[in-house]
């Protein structure tokens, strides 16, 4: 490879470095692939050979030095990674010379540089006053040129940055933490960046420049295994991307994951949760434990050692983290491990990690049943809410969580199988656990609501229907931790029917008898049940990810529920809310406008974040899938949709729609110019098809994305109670979808009774009532697969192509 860059022996051009490089990644992705470190020290091994060939070939020599910093230094270059390199020099008169013979051929060839010029003064003054120089500067590797030059650099920054390490700590703290928030976590992302991210490699270099300082020891072996992980995946991904990528995309993880030997996209997803959850955890704990080994200068030196101030039985506060009295002892008080997290959760204050250490090396595993204190303990730890989040983390990396809970181990670090879930399955328990601790006020049993939350999806990751398998789940741990059989049963229930609500509301019609009549058999007749399940719904969605909890999900979710619960404990069902009779008393209205003049009537109804848009037509084949296009032309997103006939006072048969709706951005619109074009769309003079492609185009994303989703698929679903069919279109969600399957349903003459459209971050999941040839209306199954094929093409429809 060094031949491929320098054929005669000289430096060679830096397009001969770009050739070879490209030499050998072409080789790196053939059937002769390098391993991802191999091919890592390929990359540094040839660019320090053209580097110092170059700097000889130009004359840095004596009173110059070339050193590499970033990625370089580190000896990690990635295949698109940037060159970082500092020209030193100490005094010398040609060095701008120097520095353009130097920088402009990697320039003119492409080669992506980071460059300065510096003398040992400046650049130990440039490392005192920013902080992303000084740790570059940190990382300095010699390359060509004057070697005690560069050592003269590198000592005089190392002691520059252990001398000044008091008064630049909180930079330092700080900086990281405001990483943190921006980019989010590497472990329960779906799409990590795994440079910058909470558990990334930048956080790895924060432990190395931290133990430059002599604050904390070096990195251990598992934050050792675990950056070479996350460098591998990182290696992988600028290859198969052809450029600097830091962000894990599902598209590429396959691919990855079949590079590293580590199966599918979902094992190395859980692979890299793990590496970035011990890389968090140490830099977390080494970010507390620097500061408290801080040197003391002037006054603060002749101050006291902090106070150990009592905070629970066994628990006491010392400089700013939770640790053990000294008379505690895990082996004595088995609800002490408990005890020390629900503190920590309550007060904010970190657990000090030789606590964390002395305890998962003497606390027992508890007996079953849990002695009464130590439950009590867990349900103050899960009722402080997000000051949980932090706490189970740290247990759960000393070990200690999964001691408590060993069906943990099964949900650990798995992601999820979805796009609409943001954290991993372990990580989204703990969310909504969190969230469950604002709802416990509504129901009777909060202590059940929590550890339900807890539990939900604790049967993810082991095959099977996940609710089934967690039911028995529930039971086993509700029963270790002490609850009684009643409690225990409906632990057992609330894991087993925890997405009933959720799936009743959005695919059925919760205002039918039956549909509430089936959830209230289902449920027992129990309304304890039925208010944790409610409570649970919401703290679930809420803790998948953004935009699933909307308002019109809660306001169907929340209607169901309270008809079956009039139906449990022997009430009339309540009447329609206000909007439907507004809704209804508008539709009334427009169906005898219509039956007088024959036109188009429509109506907009606002209330608070939802809106209702009623309108009645003429009945005539293809209204419905015209009325849904307009409205996804308007930039109306549309949840549900009511469709009938009336029969007006004039004779005529009129078909009424009520949508229940929500702009995608901005306000609502005119509805004068939604009647105008709903008009022009029934009269032939606006083709609907051309302008949603347009629009699509305009705002979806792009083909290449969509492309790369999951294939549409469809389920039908028999009432036996009432006769009715449901079809149900899972999907990927786009503009006028709606519109689409509408029209596909009506070209197979099909009545659509009602629809219902769930939004689940890119996906969604749309339920029709329909009405076939058979009798009652019952869609016959002959005529099924064809209508499924119907609705699948229409959902899968390939927008049209700029012109």
């Amino acid at each position: 490879m060094i031949n491929a860059v320098t054929p005669s022996g000289g430096s060679g051009s830096a397009e001969d470095l770009v050739r070879a490089k490209a030499v050998l990644l072409d080789q790196h992705g053939g059937r002769r692939r390098l391993a991802p470190d191999a091919l890592r020290t390929a990359l540094v091994d040839l660019h320090d050979f053209w580097l110092s060939s170059r700097a000889t070939a130009i004359g840095i020599s004596d009173r110059a030095a070339l050193v590499a910093v970033g990625a370089l230094g580190r000896r990690e270059l990635c295949p698109y990674s940037d060159l970082d390199l500092v020209l030193l020099h100490d005094g010398r008169k040609d060095v701008d010379r120097l520095a353009e013979e130097l920088w402009y051929p990697l320039w003119d060839a492409g080669v992506g540089l980071d460059h300065s010029v510096r003398t040992p003064g400046q650049a130990v003054q440039v490392a005192a006053t920013d902080l992303r120089a000084a740790y570059g500067l940190l990382e300095l590797r010699h390359i060509a040129g004057d070697p005690a030059l560069s050592e003269k650099v590198a000592q005089a920054v190392r002691q520059a940055w252990r001398a000044g390490m008091r008064s630049r700590f909180d930079e330092i703290a700080d900086s990281a933490r405001d990483r943190w928030a921006k980019v989010g976590d590497v472990a329960h992302r779906i799409e990590p960046d795994l440079k910058s991210g909470h558990g990334g490699l930048r956080d790895v270099q924060l432990l190395d420049h931290l133990a430059v300082a002599q604050l904390v020891d070096r990195p251990s072996g598992e934050v050792a295994e675990a950056r070479l992980l996350l460098l591998d995946v990182r290696t992988e991904l600028h290859r198969i991307a052809g450029r600097a990528r830091d962000v894990l995309r599902a598209q590429e993880a396959d691919e990855i994951a079949g590079v590293l030997e580590l199966g599918d996209r979902f094992d190395l997803a859980r692979a890299v949760s793990g590496a970035a959850r011990a890389v968090a955890f140490a830099a977390e704990v080494a970010l507390r434990q620097a500061r408290s080994a801080l040197p003391r200068r002037g006054l603060s030196a002749l101050r006291r050692a902090p106070v150990r101030r009592p905070l629970d039985s066994g628990v006491v506060e010392h400089a700013g983290e939770v640790t053990l009295a000294r008379d505690a002892a895990a082996s004595r008080d088995p609800a002490l491990v408990l005890r020390v997290a629900a503190v920590a959760a309550r007060t904010g204050l970190p657990i000090a990690a030789g606590t964390l250490a002395r305890l998962a090396e003497t606390a027992p595993e508890l007996r079953e049943p849990w002695p009464r204190a130590a439950l009590g303990e867990l349900l103050s730890l899960l009722g402080t809410g997000e000051g949980m989040v932090d706490v189970v983390e740290a247990l759960d990396r000393t070990g200690l969580w999964g001691r408590l809970f060993p069906e943990w181990g099964a949900v650990r670090d798995l992601p999820p199988r979805d796009r609409a879930h943001v954290w991993t399955v372990d990580r989204h328990l703990i969310e909504a656990c969190a969230r469950a601790a604002a709802l416990t006020t509504r129901v009777s049993r909060p202590d059940l609501l929590l550890v339900g939350a807890l539990l939900h999806d604790i049967g993810k990751g082991r095959g099977g229907d996940h609710s089934v398998v967690g039911e028995s789940l529930a039971v086993q741990v509700g029963r270790r931790l002490g609850f009684g059989p009643h409690d225990v049963d409906t632990l057992g229930a609330m894991v087993r029917h925890h997405l009933l609500l959720p799936h009743t509301a959005t695919r059925r019609d919760p205002e039918d008898p039956a549909t509430v009549a089936r959830i209230a058999e289902t449920l027992d007749g129990n309304p304890l049940l039925l208010d944790l399940l409610d409570a649970l719904a919401e703290a679930d969605s809420l803790a998948t990810g953004p935009g699933v909890w909307t308002p019109w999900k809660r306001a169907l979710i929340r209607d169901l529920a309270t008809r079956v619960r009039a139906r449990m404990i022997g009430e009339p069902p309540p009447g329609p809310v206000q909007l439907a009779d507004s809704a209804a008393k508008a539709a009334e209205e427009l169906v005898a406008v219509v039956g007088a003049d024959g036109g188009v009537q429509l109506r907009l109804l606002a209330e608070d974040d939802l809106a209702t848009v009623v309108s009645a037509v003429p009945d005539r084949p293809g209204v419905l899938s015209a009325a849904a296009g307009v409205l996804a032309l308007h930039s109306l997103e549309v949840h549900a949709a009511e469709v009938h006939t009336e029969t007006a006072p004039s004779g005529s048969v009129v078909a009424v729609f009520s949508f229940a709706v929500s702009p995608r951005f901005g306000g609502l619109p005119d509805p004068a110019l939604l009647r105008a074009d709903l008009v022009r769309v029934l009269d032939g003079g606006l083709e609907l098809p051309e302008a949603l492609a347009r629009k699509e185009r305009d705002y979806a994303p792009t083909s290449e994305v969509a492309e790369r989703t999951a294939p549409p698929r469809v389920l039908w679903f028999d009432d036996e109670a009432t006769g009715a069919v449901v079809l149900e279109l899972r999907g990927r969600n786009r503009i006028g979808l709606l519109h689409r399957v509408a029209a596909a349903l009506e070209g197979e003459a099909i009545d659509i009774r009602w629809a219902r459209v769930e939004t689940l971050g890119a996906s969604v999941v749309d339920s029709f009532g329909v009405a076939g040839s058979g009798t009652d209306g019952h869609v016959l199954k002959g005529d099924r697969r064809r209508i499924e094929q119907a609705v699948l093409g229409a959902a899968s429809e390939r927008r049209i192509p700029a012109r």
